[in-house]
């Protein structure tokens, strides 16, 4: 708590004092923590966690297939963005000032009370996309994720693909849903799984399974 206050303040004032009495104790006695902090020091501090954010960024625009210069505005969401250097690494990344119209700590309320407008029919100026956060597959021979739905792909959507039987007569195919980028699925989020019967004995390869 003493350093989310500490964190909070010192984006609007240059330094603040951070007093915990009894943080612990030893034989000697109790102990006492009574520090100033600076807000450059908080920078230095601060300055690598700040500059990982740069990478999310970079690939939010590839993903977009946007440039820089095709943003028109840069809204800042969460209550750490207040932090000074965090809106100024924004501003020189995109060579915008990030836009201070929209409260921080309340734009994503705002846009689920936007979303819940246009699902309810209330409102009908505004249409918002909903895409797949990662990336949607099954598990295949080898243990290799197969991808089906790219992430970001716009939903709702469908995409079939063909798969087949891994051994002769083989009657069952277990299908794993998977969610994520890593190319192996065991390092992937299991969304489901379920078991196809049925098949009819076919040498391995045959079979044509449809996965939608």
């Amino acid at each position: 708590e003493a350093a989310e206050k500490a964190k909070i303040e010192l984006s609007s004032v240059a330094s603040t004092n951070i007093n915990l009495p009894f943080i612990t104790a030893d034989a000697s006695g109790p102990k006492h923590l009574d520090m100033t902090l600076t807000r450059a020091k908080f920078n230095e501090l601060t300055a690598d966690l700040v500059e990982a954010t740069i990478g999310p960024m970079e690939k939010a625009l590839s993903d977009a297939g946007l440039t820089i210069d095709k943003i028109d505005k840069i809204v800042l969401v969460g209550g750490s963005t207040r932090i000074p250097a965090v809106q100024e690494r924004v501003k020189r990344f995109t060579g915008k000032e990030p836009s201070k119209g929209v409260n921080p700590d309340e734009c994503v309320a705002v846009g689920a009370s936007i979303q819940a407008g246009v699902l309810t029919g209330e409102v009908k100026d505004i249409l918002l996309l909903d895409v797949t956060p990662l990336t949607l597959g099954i598990e295949t021979m080898g243990g290799v994720m197969t991808k089906l739905i790219d992430r970001n792909t716009t939903i709702p959507t469908k995409k079939s693909q063909i798969f087949s039987t891994a051994a002769d007569g083989q009657s069952t195919v277990e299908i794993h849903v998977l969610q994520g980028e890593r190319p192996m699925a065991r390092d992937n989020k299991t969304l489901g799984r379920f078991t196809l019967t049925g098949i009819p004995p076919a040498p391995r390869g045959v079979p044509q399974i449809e996965v939608t």
